[in-house]
């Protein structure tokens, strides 16, 4: 789970790079199957991290690896 998790955060980098942002994968735990990312650069001050953080980065992961439950920042 954490090599298919890996790919798609490599897909949210250049998104998150165009506002100067980027994502860090954290940690998978697979048992439960939350996954956990860090908000970097611009977007980890911004005020609208918790929304990029649900609607962009939650949202692809679990589209693209369906076992992920929850994503959650660390």
């Amino acid at each position: 789970m954490k090599d298919k998790v890996t790919k798609v955060i490599d897909k949210i980098k250049p998104i998150l790079a165009a506002d100067g942002g980027s994502v860090e994968l954290v940690g998978v735990d697979e048992m439960k199957g939350v996954v956990t990312v860090r908000l970097t650069g611009a977007c980890g001050c911004c005020p609208h991290a918790a929304m990029t953080l649900k609607s962009v980065v939650e949202r692809m992961i679990k589209e693209e690896v369906p076992e992920v439950k929850e994503v959650a920042v660390g």
